[in-house]
């Protein structure tokens, strides 16, 4: 899932990262590149914490639906990639029955984009966005 994040820098400091959807997950680095990683980092405790405390994962909106919060209005926006798939419980197996040629749409996306390993992680990040709206 693509999470909207905010970077901030204040003189003499590093960049600190917050993820709005996610309420209290932030990070920072020293660069902007260190802090987008460490980011994913946050991210994963977090959701690891809120799966301990039987929370429901939070969802990600578009940048938009934040645009007009006073904590934000300087910083920088960017969007990193997180997978939620690990905390979403056990892997279970089972059968479904696709036409043939979106199949093949499918099997293409996933040969080319390096969000989604597998066909199952194509169909559980398009389940998991179908069911946040």
């Amino acid at each position: 899932m693509k999470f909207p994040v905010v970077l901030h820098k204040d003189p003499d400091c590093a960049y600190g990262v917050t993820v709005p959807d996610v309420p209290g997950c932030f990070s920072a680095g020293e660069t902007v590149t260190e802090a987008l990683e460490s980011v994913q980092e946050a991210l994963a405790l977090h959701f690891e914490g809120l799966v301990v405390d039987g929370v429901a994962l939070p969802q990600p909106s578009e940048v938009d639906a934040h645009l007009d919060n006073p904590d934000y209005a300087d910083g920088i926006w960017a969007v990193v990639e997180f997978d939620v798939t690990p905390y979403l419980g056990k892997a279970v197996r089972f059968n479904a029955t696709l036409p043939e040629r979106l199949l093949k749409r499918i099997d293409d996306v996933v040969g080319r984009d390096g969000r989604y390993a597998s066909r199952s992680g194509f169909l559980a990040c398009a389940a998991l966005r179908e069911l946040s709206h």
